[in-house]
C-alpha cells in the first residue's frame, strides 16, 4: 500500500471524529508561511493556532533565527470544522518537524464541548503519527478583555490539560502568562493584544520551543544570516510580509 493511499485513510479514520460539523463563521481564514521553506540544514518549528498565532509568529521566527526555522499554520477553523483535519494534515506533510507548538482554541469558544475534546485528542493522535519525532507542545488559549469570553476559554483550557496530562502532552499555559495583566494596558480589542501583549507571548512561546529543542538563542550575526536568507522576490524591497 503507497503512503498516498495509507494517508488517506489516516485522515478519513480522523475526520470521522467530527460527528458533528460546527457552525462556519462570516468569514472563516487560514494563513500559513514557511520561513526559510528551501532549507533544512536547522530543525523546523511548527506553530499552530489562530489570530493570537498570527501576531506572535514573527516576533517567534526572529528569537529562533539560526537555531531553527519555522513554519506557522493560523486559521479561524475550530477544531469541530470538517475541514481542519484536511488542513492540518497538508501542513504536516510539508515539512519534517522537530517541535511542534498547537493551540485551538478562540474559535472554539461556543462549540460542543465534548466532540470539540473528542477533536482534540483526534488532532493530537495525528500529529503524533504525521510528525513521529517531533516534540509536541499544547499551548493554553489565552484570555480576552470579555470576562464572559475568558470563563469559556477557562473551559476549553480544562479540558486540555486533561486531555494533556492523559496523553502526557507538555503544556506552555499562556493562559497563566497573560490572564494577571492589564486589560487595557496589553489588550487592543477582545481578542488580540497590543505590541507589548505581542512581544510577551512571542517570548514565553520562543523560551518554549528553544528549551524544547535544548538550544539557546544564536548569535546577532547567525540570526541575521537566517532572516536575511528568507526574504523572497515576491514581497515588498525582497521581505516577507
Amino acid at each position: 500500500m503507497n503512503r498516498l493511499i495509507v494517508g488517506l485513510i489516516m485522515v478519513s479514520c480522523v475526520l470521522g471524529a467530527n460527528a458533528q460539523q460546527h457552525p462556519r463563521e462570516a468569514t472563516e481564514w487560514i494563513v500559513s508561511y514557511s520561513f526559510n521553506a528551501n532549507k533544512s540544514d536547522l530543525p523546523r518549528v511548527l506553530l499552530i493556532g489562530d489570530s493570537i498565532c498570527n501576531q506572535y509568529r514573527d516576533e517567534v521566527k526572529t528569537a529562533l533565527a539560526g537555531r531553527a526555522y519555522v513554519t506557522f499554520f493560523a486559521t479561524s477553523k475550530c477544531l469541530n470544522d470538517a475541514s481542519y483535519m484536511t488542513a492540518l494534515s497538508f501542513l504536516l506533510d510539508e515539512h519534517p518537524y522537530a517541535v511542534v507548538h498547537f493551540n485551538n482554541g478562540l474559535h472554539s469558544l461556543g462549540s460542543d464541548r465534548a466532540n470539540w475534546e473528542k477533536n482534540l485528542r483526534a488532532a493530537l493522535h495525528l500529529i503524533q503519527q504525521k510528525a513521529p519525532k517531533a516534540k509536541l507542545i499544547w499551548a493554553q488559549s489565552t484570555p480576552l478583555k470579555s470576562p464572559e469570553l475568558t470563563a469559556r476559554a477557562k473551559e476549553l483550557n480544562a479540558i486540555a490539560a486533561r486531555v494533556t496530562t492523559a496523553e502526557k502532552i507538555p503544556v506552555n499555559d499562556l493562559f497563566s502568562l497573560m490572564d494577571p495583566l492589564s486589560r487595557e494596558t496589553y489588550w487592543s480589542v477582545t481578542y488580540h493584544y497590543k505590541k507589548e501583549g505581542v512581544q510577551i507571548l512571542g517570548k514565553a512561546v520562543s523560551a518554549c520551543c528553544l528549551n524544547a529543542l535544548g538550544l539557546t538563542p544564536a548569535t546577532a550575526e547567525d540570526a541575521k544570516k537566517t532572516l536575511d536568507a528568507a526574504a523572497t522576490a515576491t514581497g515588498p524591497a525582497g521581505k516577507l510580509k
